[in-house]
């Protein structure tokens, strides 16, 4: 995997960045996301983010809006969620 220096990303820091999650409409998928955005974001507040639901009810979608001062927090972030089994994508 190629790294993105600060000076090739798009994104300008320090930022509030969305990222979007979805993953199996479980009780503890909310829980384990909002863990894994507070470890990254200590300012991260769970009355910020949105969910929505699929049509069926099957899957969840949450968007996290995190604060990230660096992009090795944005990608630490994204990788964690990734290896999260209760996650199916994030973006």
């Amino acid at each position: 995997m190629t790294e993105i220096t600060e000076e090739e990303s798009f994104i300008e820091f320090p930022c509030t960045f969305p990222i979007k999650v979805v993953g199996t409409n479980l009780p503890e998928f909310r829980a384990v996301v909002c863990k894994i955005a507070k470890k990254h974001d200590a300012s991260f507040a769970e009355d910020k983010m949105t969910s929505r639901l699929s049509k069926t009810a099957k899957y969840l979608s949450l968007t996290l809006p995190v604060y990230v001062t660096e992009r090795p927090t944005l990608d630490a972030i994204y990788q964690e969620l990734t290896d999260c089994e209760l996650v199916q994508w994030a973006l």
